[in-house]
């Protein structure tokens, strides 16, 4: 199996450089593709991404900023994997915790697999960010009867077929609703393995605010009333 890891990236000139050399440093259990989207930074992002020379990566421009959801689509339409997973460019998340996600996967219990967080005082933005999080999540379990622990993770990993199928249309944040959103109405519901974690906060560069989590919840609202088109 070869796995697909896809990176988008805005503005992260001070963590690229260790979040790529972090990702790259996995002894994953299977073959690997880094697929860097650089949305539009308009920092020295893409001077540091003309630095790294490795076969493994791959390094996508977009001229202006479209959002977290188009550089994905970007970055899925190059991909080449069997499968895919959503590896943020902060820091925020341990690359090291991708093995754990594919192994319910190669073992052949699970489809989709995302990452569960924990947070605690030391790995949490805020209060209120935590509440908001878990808000959201719940909304989904109430829309769909289901019962998922962490919705808005980046770590999402499932097949590449899969995803594309999806048809993701959010161009922001709003795409981790409309992901689970939409597999939820599949009846796909995500295994969860628990993943390590560490906010950063605004001072640091964190982008999402309670508009995305208003945001979230009116797409998982829409994706539950959108009616199903038999194939």
């Amino acid at each position: 199996m070869k796995l697909s890891i896809l990176m988008p990236v805005y503005n992260e000139e001070e963590r690229i450089a260790d979040a790529l050399k972090q990702a790259l440093a996995v002894d994953y259990p299977c073959e690997i593709e880094l697929v860097v989207v650089d949305d539009g930074s308009r920092d020295g992002t893409g001077e540091v991404l003309g630095r790294v020379d490795d076969a493994r990566l791959r390094v996508i421009t977009h001229q202006r900023n479209a959002g977290k959801g188009a550089a994905i689509k970007t970055a899925v339409d190059s991909a080449e994997g069997e499968y895919m997973v959503i590896l943020d460019a902060d820091l925020e998340y341990d690359p090291q915790d991708i093995p754990k996600l594919l192994e319910p996967v190669l073992d052949g219990r699970a489809t989709v697999v995302y990452g569960n967080r924990t947070f605690g005082s030391h790995s949490a933005y805020s209060f209120w960010y935590v509440m908001g999080n878990k808000g959201v999540t719940t909304v989904a379990n109430v829309l769909y009867n289901s019962y998922i622990g962490d919705l808005e993770t980046c770590f999402k990993l499932m097949p590449l077929a899969l995803y594309r199928s999806l048809e993701i249309r959010s161009r922001g944040f709003g795409m981790e609703a409309e992901v689970t959103g939409k597999l939820l109405r599949r009846r796909i519901r995500p295994y969860e393995v628990p993943i390590s974690y560490r906010a950063r906060g605004r001072e640091e560069g964190k982008k999402i605010t309670w508009k995305d989590g208003v945001e979230a919840v009116w797409i998982l609202a829409r994706e539950r009333a959108r009616r199903t088109v038999k194939r």
